[in-house]
């Protein structure tokens, strides 16, 4: 699905935006069924196994951050990413045997929707060699007032900053880093059906929505078979113990089958410990681990 010069740009950048990622049957058929969560997270009052709700959350106005892992949530979300476009570039960019790591669709409130610090998703699941990335389905039009995503690039190549704060791991970057540079960073806006992918080591981050619209973004998180995770992560499956740690790893290959023969590559790791008071979200972990916020005051 990629040209060449798409997967050079990736290499370089350590970025990349695809347009119609997606049919437009497929992306209907995204849309209502993540309609259908949103409208059922009326009926709950606070976060669980399925919603990460934001503050302001009711049954007359849902506010939510996140659906919690959607490919166990529904078919269909678990179909687009092992049987479409979406399939297809992560192949192009990571070869025939992939697994995924985690799955989130953010959908992020209108009016202020939460934040996603500055950050590298390395930091959070450092594995034998980095040859990971995260894919951006987007369900609506992203837009510049809504909280789009935004990268630095080819940091990707660079050092592993610390996301460590009050003695703990923070989940995101003190924005006073001298390597930070928003001055270079990367703003990914897009249609509906577009896609943006960026490598692990990418330093990333969103701003609060100050639209009046949700944003709905489906992420993927994937690596190469032959990148296995270092333990220590807040990974789910880091307690699920051999017999079941095999079994949930077929569940989560996309493409090929599993490598059980590891490439170590020498690449920068901090291991992501002691955690946060929080672990149970991204969002959570940063706010317990009382990070220095980049957009405090943004507008």
């Amino acid at each position: 699905m990629l040209t060449t010069e798409q997967k050079s740009f990736y290499e370089k950048e350590g970025y990349l935006k695809v347009e119609n990622a997606v049919t437009p049957e497929e992306l209907h058929a995204l849309q209502e069924v993540t309609q259908s969560f949103i409208d059922a997270a009326r009926g709950i009052t606070g976060s669980n196994d399925v919603y990460d709700v934001d503050a302001g959350h009711t049954a007359e106005t849902p506010r939510l951050t996140r659906i919690k892992l959607p490919h166990k949530q529904h078919p269909l979300y678990d179909t687009i990413l092992k049987k479409s476009g979406v399939t297809e570039v992560i192949t192009d960019l990571l070869g025939p045997d992939t697994v995924l790591l985690t799955a989130k669709l953010n959908t992020k409130a209108p009016g202020g929707g939460a934040a996603v610090e500055w950050h590298q998703d390395w930091a959070f699941y450092p594995h034998t060699n980095d040859n990971l990335l995260a894919v951006g389905l987007f369900l609506k039009d992203v837009t510049e007032e809504n909280g789009p995503l935004m990268v630095q690039p080819r940091t990707h190549k660079g050092p592993l900053l610390s996301h460590h704060a009050n003695g703990v791991f923070a989940g995101a970057i003190d924005p006073d880093d001298p390597l930070f540079d928003p001055a270079s960073c990367v703003t990914l806006t897009g249609k509906a059906g577009d896609m943006t992918v960026h490598h692990a080591r990418t330093l990333h981050g969103s701003a609060p929505n100050r639209s009046q619209d949700m944003r709905q973004i489906l992420f993927f998180e994937c690596a190469a078979a032959d990148a296995w995770p270092l333990l220590g992560s807040s990974s789910y499956f880091h307690a699920l113990g051999q017999r079941l740690f095999w079994d949930d790893l077929q569940d989560r290959m996309i493409t090929g089958v599993p490598c059980l023969t590891p490439r170590l590559e020498p690449v920068p790791v901090t291991m992501p410990v002691p955690p946060a008071p929080d672990t149970s979200s991204i969002f959570k972990i940063q706010t317990s681990g009382q990070v220095k916020s980049a957009f405090e005051g943004s507008h």
